[in-house]
């Protein structure tokens, strides 16, 4: 099994973003939601639609679930659109999978998501081997060069130190990639 990397350029990002945005309104929810919180495939995949609404029928700014508290898993509002289009295109109902296959009532698959990611990084020309896992490890690193502490990634991806994290991202100098504190008040 190939190690796969986080996806650093972010060009490259937003041509995958492009390309799923206009292939599919599911697989750019699963895209952009991977990549802005750090959610394992796994758990992604056996979301619910109630999992991220409220009893209003409004997508929650946060993921409901107790094993995401610590910390909270914020869904910021590119991600809550793209869940509210999904939805409405999907015509998903509360107790349907988020990531609902078109073929059965049961979430894609892994290997299927494995697919859908693959293609849209050959679109975006991305050299190294890209998995599902490319979308946690993308979103960790990126999150560290905004300036997200460590610890709070660490806590995130659920490791034991930040140690470990780091080695994760394969940073083996804490200075090697600049950190950019935007508060963009």
């Amino acid at each position: 099994m190939k190690t796969v990397e986080a996806i650093k350029d972010i060009h490259k990002l937003e041509v995958m973003k492009k390309y799923l945005e206009h292939r599919s309104s599911r697989d750019y929810c699963l895209f952009l939601f991977g990549i802005n919180t750090g959610v394992r495939i796994h758990d992604l995949l056996n979301l619910l639609v109630k999992d991220v609404f409220d009893e209003n029928d409004h997508v929650l700014p946060f993921l409901n679930s107790a094993q995401y508290n610590n910390p909270p898993v914020y869904l910021n509002p590119n991600v809550r659109q793209s869940i509210l289009n999904w939805i409405e295109e999907g015509s998903l109902l509360s107790d349907d999978y988020l990531f609902k296959s078109r073929k059965a009532n049961a979430p894609i698959t892994r290997q299927q998501a494995y697919r859908i990611l693959n293609e849209a990084a050959k679109v975006a020309e991305i050299e190294g081997p890209v998995g599902t896992h490319t979308l946690r490890k993308t979103f960790a690193l990126h999150a560290y060069r905004k300036g997200i502490a460590i610890s709070l990634i660490q806590k995130r991806l659920q490791q034991s130190s930040p140690a470990e994290t780091l080695a994760y991202l394969g940073i083996s100098d804490r200075h090697s990639i600049p950190i950019v504190l935007d508060v963009n008040l």
